[in-house]
């Protein structure tokens, strides 16, 4: 009994300190988005696309409460940073920050990443952003039609185990969400502007191993908002 207690003590610690980064991130996006202009969702892009993109991960009050501190007297400089790294195994990494200590920022993702086997170094033009609206449904060829005749610059449209993924033009991200609501789809399971690698590659055992212990405490880094990389078993 003693050592599944601890096994299960760890798993809620774990559980707890994971929901805690989510929000966290959530919280900074949400108010330097708000903050960037009317803190009204309705007026404000940036805003309702920060909102839309942890809605399903993150509780009311804590998308509420990043608002209303917007709205207060007091400003906090959140600096947004890029990285870009090769990883373990020939991997490539992109890391996004949103801090108010860019210094403090690059130290941390670099030392996290070097120590784990990779160097910084331009890794950018592998990926490209995208528009990706994941959502549950059959109808691939119908959702499709519809977005190119709603003149939607579309990329791919995959069906997976019933669930269908949209991949857009980022300029077109807001038109394609209008295009599906218009079909009656307006819950999402994942909808943002993300990049998206040209390429996967699959790792061996050891630099598998090293590649997700640096996902580990790159997910645990304060600074870091955001991690993309191209491992495919990661």
């Amino acid at each position: 009994m003693g050592r599944h207690f601890e096994v299960r003590a760890a798993a809620m610690a774990a559980t707890a300190k994971a929901k805690s980064a989510i929000y966290m991130r959530a919280s900074k996006e949400i108010y330097a988005a708000a903050k960037s202009g009317i803190p009204d969702p309705e007026s404000n892009l940036a805003l309702r696309s920060a909102i839309e993109k942890y809605r399903k991960t993150c509780p009311r009050d804590v998308i509420e409460r990043a608002i209303e501190k917007a709205k207060g007297g007091d400003a906090v400089a959140y600096i947004p940073g890029r990285y870009e790294f090769f990883g373990a195994g020939g991997s490539f990494v992109i890391v996004d920050t949103l801090s108010d200590n860019v210094n403090r920022a690059l130290v941390s993702v670099r030392t996290i990443v070097t120590r784990k086997g990779g160097k910084m170094g331009s890794v950018e033009y592998n990926f490209q952003m995208l528009g990706v609206i994941d959502f549950k449904g059959t109808n691939r060829d119908e959702v499709e039609e519809n977005l190119i005749l709603g003149d939607v610059d579309v990329q791919s449209v995959d069906l997976e185990n019933g669930e269908i993924e949209v991949r857009v033009n980022p300029s077109d991200f807001e038109k394609a969400k209008k295009v599906l609501s218009d079909m009656g789809i307006t819950e999402f399971d994942n909808a943002q502007t993300t990049l998206v690698p040209n390429e996967y590659i699959t790792l061996n055992d050891e630099d598998l191993a090293k590649f997700k212990k640096m996902l580990e405490e790159l997910d645990e880094c304060e600074d870091v908002q955001a991690v993309y990389h191209n491992v495919e078993n990661a």
